[in-house]
């Protein structure tokens, strides 16, 4: 049954992306693509749900779980940002991502098939990894946000504002609106997440995982620090938010 729900949620994501460029090349605007990732997010729920049952925890436990949860943080965190600040094409460039993640949690191996069910789970141990995780969808759809400003950099520069993707493109102070308070919104949570770290219990003096997910937090601290204090053009920004969201999955390869 899980994997059945992850299967729909994959071909849910990759609709609401096929239809979101369709309508991206007719040069028209379309809800539907909120339509699909909202089904793909009601699939993932269900996938998540069966796995917390057989674990008897947060389903964190294996890279497949890990995977999918991620892909739930960044279309839930798209559902909440995109429509507020009326950017629909986000989805368009989102889906993709949630598609590939998806896929890949899909590949044999990626998924225990019959995973054990933790008789004594630790409160700050799922608390750190669903923080940890939720932080790096907002991250990653902070990331998305960045390459959307920079195809729209690129469109401005290059004079194609009659193409479709142009027309629907946001204006670029929404795409850094939603850009730094996603950025805001990812390091609080890995806040949360490290603190929780810090207070489960550990087998070895300090998890790798940890320290570089430490390492992670003090790059975007930093980067929002000179945003605030300094100031940032709106392609710099873009730019960090892109190769932070990229230098920061180190921290899966580390788990």
């Amino acid at each position: 049954m899980d994997r059945l729900f992850l299967l729909m949620a994959t071909l849910l994501a990759a609709i609401g992306w096929i239809w979101g460029m369709i309508c991206v090349h007719r040069g028209t605007r379309s809800h539907w693509t909120v339509a699909w990732m909202v089904a793909a997010l009601l699939c993932q729920v269900g996938f998540l749900a069966v796995r917390g049952q057989l674990r008897g925890a947060c389903p964190l436990q294996d890279l497949g779980e890990m995977l999918v949860f991620l892909a739930w943080s960044l279309t839930l965190f798209y559902l909440l940002i995109g429509p507020a600040y009326r950017i629909s094409l986000l989805g368009v460039f989102s889906a993709p991502l949630v598609f590939v993640l998806q896929s890949t949690a899909l590949i044999p191996g990626m998924l225990i098939t019959s995973p054990s069910r933790e008789l004594t789970p630790n409160v700050f141990h799922s608390f750190h990894s669903a923080t940890s995780v939720l932080a790096y969808g907002a991250l990653a759809l902070a990331g998305v946000a960045g390459i959307m400003f920079l195809v729209l950099d690129r469109q401005l520069k290059k004079h194609h504002l009659k193409s479709g993707l142009f027309r629907n493109l946001p204006p670029a102070h929404e795409l850094l609106i939603s850009l730094e308070r996603l950025l805001w919104l990812g390091t609080a949570l890995l806040t949360l997440g490290i603190i929780a770290g810090f207070l489960m219990p550990h087998s070895t003096p300090m998890h790798s995982h940890l320290l570089v997910a430490m390492a992670v937090w003090v790059g975007y601290a930093a980067l929002l620090a000179v945003k605030t204090w300094r100031g940032l053009t709106g392609r710099k920004l873009a730019l960090a938010a892109v190769a932070m969201f990229i230098c920061s999955l180190v921290v899966f390869a580390r788990i």
